[in-house]
């Protein structure tokens, strides 16, 4: 049986990445796998072609986008490219795994708007943009300026929540977790 696509998106701090590995790691019966993007930066540590990332140059990278091979991309630098390639979505929903896709929102609304009701598209929203500052503060992992221009991105993403299929407020972690699971239980069965 072919396999459906799960699409989360959310601003920086809010918990996305903590749901999605809550999601892949306790709840192997939704058989979840990630979606492989592609990227023209080097590998990094023992990253492997295939495994983390499809590793391209920038000119294939440019050659795909032409051939119209991307479901979403982003040029982050110059030069510095991440996407998912439509093939290799296809080939592993033909296997029967129920991708995962964390994304950013705009690729999120591009990836939804190609497969349509086959998507599942949640939008992980913190209560507040205080209670995101906060969370940013209390990662620690970066100085007062760039925790401003995450909260100003923050702002805009968030006007791409009314675009997803379902908005997570995640005002308690174990409560969104929760309500994760049942949006999954419901959108798979």
């Amino acid at each position: 049986m072919q396999g459906r696509l799960i699409i989360v998106s959310a601003p920086s701090g809010s918990g996305k990445s903590t749901i999605v590995q809550y999601l892949m790691q306790e709840h192997p019966e939704f058989n979840l796998a990630f979606s492989i993007s592609a990227t023209s930066r080097p590998p990094r540590g023992k990253e492997q072609h295939g495994v983390e990332y499809f590793f391209l140059s920038p000119e294939e990278f440019r050659e795909k986008i032409q051939a119209g091979e991307f479901l979403e991309y982003e040029e982050v630098y110059q030069d510095r490219f991440y996407g998912t390639l439509k093939s290799q979505v296809e080939h592993q929903l033909e296997e029967g795994q129920n991708v995962v896709f964390d994304v950013d929102v705009k690729g999120g609304c591009n990836i939804k708007q190609f497969y349509g009701d086959r998507a599942l598209s949640i939008f992980i929203q913190p209560p507040s943009i205080d209670e995101l500052r906060r969370r940013l503060l209390h990662r620690a992992t970066d100085d007062a300026e760039q925790i401003e221009r995450r909260l100003a991105k923050a702002e805009e993403e968030m006007s791409y929540a009314p675009r997803f299929d379902y908005i997570l407020v995640n005002d308690d972690l174990e409560t969104a977790k929760a309500e994760a699971v049942e949006l999954l239980n419901n959108f798979l069965s």
